[in-house]
This record gives structure tokens, C-alpha cells and sequence, in this order.
């Protein structure tokens, strides 16, 4: 049967075969374990049904109300997306519905990463915020609400601020329930929002923004054929009335909060390199 998950290392997981430009290690950073899959082929991006580039997901993530209690694991996850920005200016995406809790992750974090662009000349000098790097945030909504793409509203502002790399935040879905809230997938091939539970929009990637894309996401949902396929340990049938269903925790309100700030601040201390970890968390909080 056909899985629907976001996440490259399900993917891998569930084609446990030797594909030639498929590469996957994994490594220990304090708490968190963390699994680099490169595709380097198209018949590895065939394989798993997902463009060729470099996914990293940290796994063992505890989310909880404070920044301090996850402090190690903020920086960690920080310095994997900062290994894959360019210099210069940054445009934070927020993707996502706030009317939908599963939905709010992405504009939810925008809320804690730093809009420093118009912090210039002497108000940066008075301010002691010299090195700044420039960043611009943005919640696009969603179609339903906007009646625009995203992607057509990215790709109109950053032909307008000229920003030299896109971070898009979003929720996920997953394949295994295991994953739901503990999860961040980092990824320099941009996304296409939807995807993984049946509705896709258009695609927000390098090829059809211009910049740079780096995407981050926490899976917040599963689908039902897949949750029951994950239980049972076999293909079941729950249409019609299973057609289309999603599940999703019941503490999700707490966990979209807590992704939300963990998200946010790892994005703030990867694009922000010049300044420490609790600078970075006054200025947010």
C-alpha cells in the first residue's frame, strides 16, 4: 500500500533496499539522535518519492514549556540548519492554518523568530545589535483564506526584499505514531505543503521561488488507512467512512505551543550566530 508520510526517513525505512545514490548515517548529539538521508540520484529520488537533496531528522525531542530545559537541543537542531544557509538576508515562511490546531505549527513559530530587517544604522548601533543578521517573517495563510497560492505570494515578496534564502516552517504528517510531536525534519529542498495528507498545493522550492529553500517540520498527524496499517501490522479496509480521515493527538494544542517555540528559537539561533542562546531568548520573550 502507499504510505502517506512527509518524512524522508520513513521513507527509507520502509524500502530497507541498497539503492545506489541513497545515503543515510546516523549520529548522537546529546538526547537527540540524528539521521542524515542524502539523495544523490534520481533513481534514489524515484525510489523514495522525493527530490534529490540532504533530509536530517532529530528524533527524541522533549518539548517541554521552557526554553532552558531544551537549551542543548535548540542549539543542536541550529546548527544543522545553519550548515545549510547561505549569507546574507533570510525570509521566514510560517505555512499553515491557525484555525486549524494540526495546521498552526508554522505560523504559530513565526511569533518567536526575530523580524530584524528594519533594525539598521543607529537604532541598530544604540540597540547593541550591530550584527543582526537582516531577516523578514511572514504567516501567508493558506489558499482557503487568501484565495492566493503561497507559493505565488512567496515568490512576490522575495522578488520584491530580494532575500538570499527562504526557511519555511510547517506541520508534517508521519507514518508512525511514535514520531508525532518528538520529531524535526530539516530539509534544503524546500516542500509542498499538503502533500502528506492528500492535498497538495503548489511546490515552494528553489526551482519555483529562485532562492534557496530550506524547510523545517514537526508531524503533527497521521492518516487513518496508515494508522491502521501501523497497529494492525496489515492492510485494512476503513473507507468509505475512514476515507480521508486524519488523526492527531489530544494534547495537540499543547504541542503545536511547544513545537511552535522550539522551532522558532532554532531557527532564531541558526540565522543569528553572532549572538548567544539567552540573548536570543530575552529578545523573544
Amino acid at each position: 500500500m502507499q504510505f502517506r508520510t512527509d518524512l524522508a526517513i520513513e521513507r527509507a525505512e520502509f524500502h530497507p533496499y541498497n539503492v545506489k545514490g541513497l545515503v543515510r548515517n546516523e549520529r548522537k548529539k546529546g538526547s537527540l539522535t540524528i539521521t542524515e538521508i542524502r539523495i544523490e540520484t534520481e533513481e534514489a529520488a524515484q525510489f523514495l518519492g522525493k527530490p534529490i537533496g540532504k533530509y536530517i531528522t532529530a528524533e527524541g525531542l522533549p518539548l517541554t514549556d521552557h526554553f532552558r530545559d531544551v537549551r542543548a537541543e535548540i542549539e543542536s537542531l541550529a546548527q544543522e540548519i545553519s550548515d545549510l544557509l547561505p549569507h546574507g538576508e533570510a525570509l521566514a515562511a510560517g505555512l499553515g492554518n491557525t484555525e486549524i490546531t494540526p495546521d498552526a505549527l508554522g505560523p504559530q513559530s513565526m511569533k518567536y523568530i526575530l523580524a530584524t530587517r528594519h533594525i539598521t544604522g543607529e537604532y541598530a548601533r544604540v540597540a547593541g545589535l550591530e550584527k543582526l543578521r537582516g531577516v523578514s517573517v511572514l504567516a501567508p495563510g493558506v489558499l482557503g483564506q487568501t484565495g492566493i497560492e503561497v507559493c505565488e505570494l512567496l515568490k512576490s515578496v522575495v522578488k520584491s526584499i530580494c532575500p538570499k534564502v527562504l526557511i519555511v516552517i510547517d506541520a508534517l504528517a508521519a507514518k508512525e505514531l511514535s514520531r508525532l510531536g518528538c520529531t524535526v525534519q530539516i530539509s534544503n529542498t524546500g516542500i509542498i505543503p499538503g502533500s502528506g495528507v492528500g492535498n497538495r498545493r503548489q511546490e515552494i522550492s528553489e526551482k519555483t521561488i529562485g532562492i534557496p529553500v530550506i524547510a523545517v517540520g514537526v508531524p503533527t498527524v497521521v492518516d487513518a488507512v496508515t494508522l491502521v496499517y501501523d497497529l494492525a501490522g496489515q492492510e485494512a479496509t476503513v473507507h468509505p467512512k475512514g476515507e480521508g480521515m486524519i488523526v492527531t493527538p489530544k494534547e495537540i494544542d499543547l504541542l503545536i505551543e511547544r513545537a511552535a517555540k522550539l522551532t522558532g528559537m532554532a531557527v532564531n539561533c541558526a540565522l543569528q550566530r553572532e549572538y548567544d542562546f539567552d540573548t536570543l531568548a530575552a529578545l523573544v520573550s
